[in-house]
């Protein structure tokens, strides 16, 4: 089997995935599997693997001159996070959160936690999460200088708050 990266050598290294029953398998040789930054002779983490799979250009490796990025708070390195898969402290989603937002979309097709909501605060959060998202467009309007579409956005903001201090109409 070739390599489906540089489509001349003989594939060595095979990964397989499956999500929500979907197979997707890769096969790279060496060369081309070490170029996409997977460690082809050292253990490898599953940030690795999903990093690899997501298709999108892998983050090339700092150099040795430079000094590489860490955790402000727990000095957590993103070697370290690599290699275990594993956050320091909650200041490291800050710190990563260019390195996560990849393995994020890989593993949850989304960047944003979409987990299961108790029935009686359905309504709560979504007006929570609407609010947010308007409150931003509002924010947005205004630095642009669309002061009609924020006067919108504003009353839609009004009515939004209204409906949820109001509670439920049971």
């Amino acid at each position: 089997m070739k390599c489906e990266r540089c489509k001349d050598k003989e594939a060595t290294i095979h990964l397989t995935q499956v999500v929500d029953g979907v197979v997707k398998k890769v096969h790279f040789c060496e060369e081309c599997a070490a170029q996409s930054g997977f460690d082809v002779h050292g253990p490898m983490s599953i940030t690795d693997v999903l990093l690899g799979m997501s298709g999108e250009a892998p983050e090339p490796l700092p150099s040795h001159k430079s000094v590489e990025h860490s955790c402000p708070r727990c000095h957590l390195r993103r070697v370290d996070f690599k290699k275990t898969g594993r956050l320091g402290c909650p200041a490291c989603y800050d710190a990563f959160e260019d390195q996560l937002k990849p393995i994020l979309r890989v593993m949850h097709r989304q960047e944003r936690h979409q987990g299961k909501i108790p029935e009686r605060m359905k309504k709560e959060v979504e007006n929570t999460q609407a609010l947010g998202e308007l409150r931003e467009q509002l924010q947005k309007a205004v630095a642009e200088e669309h002061y009609e579409e924020a006067a919108r956005l504003r009353d839609l903001i009004q009515q939004v708050t209204r409906r949820s201090n109001e509670g439920p109409s049971s």
